[in-house]
């Protein structure tokens, strides 16, 4: 086994309740899925930093149920640069730190900060404060045994301040600690490169060195903007925005990045494909598993 470890999909509940998340995680072990992030944020679990135990306890006894290798996906508003609220993400994170180890996921999600267009006078001291509170949060989860990935995200509002996926990398050096490392969410880069007029390519391989995880799902690296189909499935058709389509549906060269890029041991390969993609999800987890192949083959080789 080579460096990736593992691929998957996520699963959430689409109503605040465990019974939808179980029935997620039932129809991914019917199509042979061993690797699932949970959306455990798609719960209400947690309140005020504090987790809600008979909630937690309902968590862990459907979890168990299936034999998953889990991560987990923490606050999807994530921000740690943000003064006003992100003592409380912390909080909240370290309470999501408690649920991963109790259904024994080593892998949650964090999503790079950003800044508004009103706040951009305080881009130096929201960079350090991102780093600190993941150095905080990093020591937490140490006992723990849980990595924190970082993930990359595009520019979502005009002027915003958002780190690019190499500044991001140089973000999770700058914090040197063991349980953070990068996660490269493919499609955030194309679309961030796109937007900012960079190479994609020579992002997400500045990024590989220190990236433990991966989230995989298709698009065109275009970004939205404004437009907005009247149905998500008419952004499909227009081929913008942050689609997370099956693989092959848009236009990213999965084979040729795989063939190039080597990330840390003990990297999960997380297709971000959910429900709404069931039909092709059987397809999508072929390919990802050939793709987790093709990059042992290339990590063997070039340890020739």
């Amino acid at each position: 086994m080579g460096n990736i470890i593992a691929t998957g999909f996520n699963a959430a509940s689409n109503n605040g309740e465990i019974d939808s998340l179980e029935q997620d995680l039932s129809a991914l072990a019917d199509i042979g899925v061993d690797t699932v992030e949970l959306g455990v944020t798609t719960l209400d679990l947690i309140a005020g930093g504090r987790i809600i135990k008979e909630r937690a306890d309902a968590l862990v006894a459907m979890t168990s149920q299936f034999d998953f290798r889990y991560t987990v996906h923490g606050l999807v508003s994530s921000n740690f640069m943000d003064p006003a609220t992100c003592r409380y993400q912390i909080d909240a994170a370290k309470a999501l730190v408690e649920v991963c180890d109790r259904i024994d996921a080593r892998v949650i999600v964090q999503h790079g900060g950003c800044l508004r267009a009103e706040q951009i006078f305080d881009r130096a001291a929201a960079d350090e404060r991102e780093r600190e509170a993941l150095l905080e949060l990093a020591e937490f989860c140490k006992p723990y045994g849980v990595r924190i990935a970082l993930e990359n995200i595009f520019t979502t509002e005009p002027g915003q301040y958002r780190q690019t996926p190499a500044e991001l990398a140089e973000t999770v050096k700058a914090v040197n600690h063991p349980n953070v490392v990068a996660l490269i969410d493919f499609s955030h880069a194309y679309i961030e490169s796109t937007y900012r007029g960079l190479n994609f390519r020579e992002q997400i391989a500045a990024m590989a060195p220190v990236t433990g995880h991966l989230h995989l799902h298709d698009s065109f690296g275009r970004p939205q903007g404004f437009y907005k189909g009247h149905h998500l499935q008419e952004n499909t058709a227009m081929g913008i925005g942050d689609l997370h389509m099956p693989l092959g549906w848009g236009d990213i060269d999965w084979e040729d990045i795989f063939s190039e890029l080597t990330f840390l041991p003990g990297t999960v390969a997380m297709m971000e494909v959910g429900a709404r993609y069931r039909r092709e999800q059987p397809e999508s987890l072929t390919r990802a598993r050939k793709l987790l192949a093709l990059n042992d083959g290339r990590q063997a080789v070039a340890a020739e």
